[in-house]
């Protein structure tokens, strides 16, 4: 057995190895701009900012890498007319190589107000479907009936949960957008896939520097069983309520700058652009991410909340 080799062989041998061995490694999707959707890692997030919330989002990473990943993301999520509950539906889509997997889910979120303050605690739930296709028809195989490398299609449930600690200048959460581990099992190549589940840690909290600027450090950790710690740290500047503008740090795996502008009270967009600090870096252009917001403000103000988060 040969695959006809060419520089992004890395890339396709790291798709197969899901379906050919017992795997270990980080799975989940990779942002720049989590802060603005959340709910995709903590459905305790869902209604949290107090009026309808559409976001969506594409990323593609290591741009001039034949076979790089690419992410697309949309999410919708909303306080209801039930008191404390938040209700939200997501859709992400990855595709990596000859590999893609989709993600449908819904998420539930019940806050809890503490002690008589803007301090609320939220309890949420994620549940739905994951989908993961690979399709060895993207390959250039010298042997295309060899038994390693057929078509396959898992599919598999997701239940998340999430903790949201927040006021109206900081937040806490801890999290796992899905605790199953399954595990997918081949007879022919006689290998074990198992989705393995990711924890991720958040905080930030805001500065106001005077009247028009205010500062926000962000810090996300996520970490997994068999993959090394992952570390994102962000600092953005707001100015005027309408530009916002930071960087980031990934340790030991890019640096990154972000940029979001209000359209208008409902309407954000925002861009990100990341740089490789490994060896990557000699083989790709960077990574880009755009996204666009839409919200819709509460009955009682009928204004968008000027939250940064």
């Amino acid at each position: 057995m040969r695959i006809q080799f060419n520089k992004t062989l890395f890339f396709l041998l790291g798709s197969l190895i899901f379906c050919l061995q017992d795997v270990n490694a980080q799975q989940d999707s990779q942002y720049s701009q989590y802060m603005y959707n959340t709910v995709n890692i903590n459905p305790g997030y869902a209604g949290s900012r107090g009026m309808l919330s559409a976001y969506g989002m594409y990323r593609a990473q290591w741009v001039g890498l034949d076979g790089a990943p690419e992410t697309l993301n949309f999410s919708v999520n909303s306080p209801v007319g039930v008191k404390r509950v938040g209700l939200g539906v997501n859709f992400v889509s990855d595709r990596v190589g000859p590999s893609s997997e989709d993600n449908i889910t819904a998420d539930f979120s019940y806050s809890i107000p503490i002690f008589n303050t803007d301090t609320k605690l939220s309890f949420g739930l994620k549940a739905g479907l994951n989908m993961f296709n690979l399709d060895v028809n993207k390959l250039s195989l010298e042997n295309p009936n060899d038994v390693n490398f057929i078509s396959r299609n898992f599919t598999s449930p997701i239940v998340g949960l999430g903790f949201y600690l927040h006021s109206n200048k900081w937040y806490l959460g801890l999290s796992t957008p899905n605790m199953l581990e399954t595990e997918h099992y081949d007879e022919i190549a006689i290998s074990t896939a198992t989705e393995k589940m990711h924890l991720y840690a958040i905080g930030g909290y805001i500065f106001n520097l005077n009247q028009d600027v205010k500062l926000k450090p962000a810090l996300l950790i996520k970490a997994v069983s068999g993959a090394p710690l992952a570390v994102d740290f962000s600092a953005n500047f707001q100015i005027y309520n309408d530009f916002t503008l930071g960087a980031s740090y990934r340790f030991d795996a890019a640096v990154g700058a972000l940029a979001a502008f209000n359209i208008s009270d409902e309407i954000m967009v925002g861009y990100a652009y990341d740089y490789d600090t490994t060896s990557l870096t000699h083989y790709n252009s960077g990574s880009h991410e755009i996204f666009l917001r839409f919200e819709l403000g509460t009955r009682i103000s009928n204004k968008v909340n000027p939250r940064f988060f």
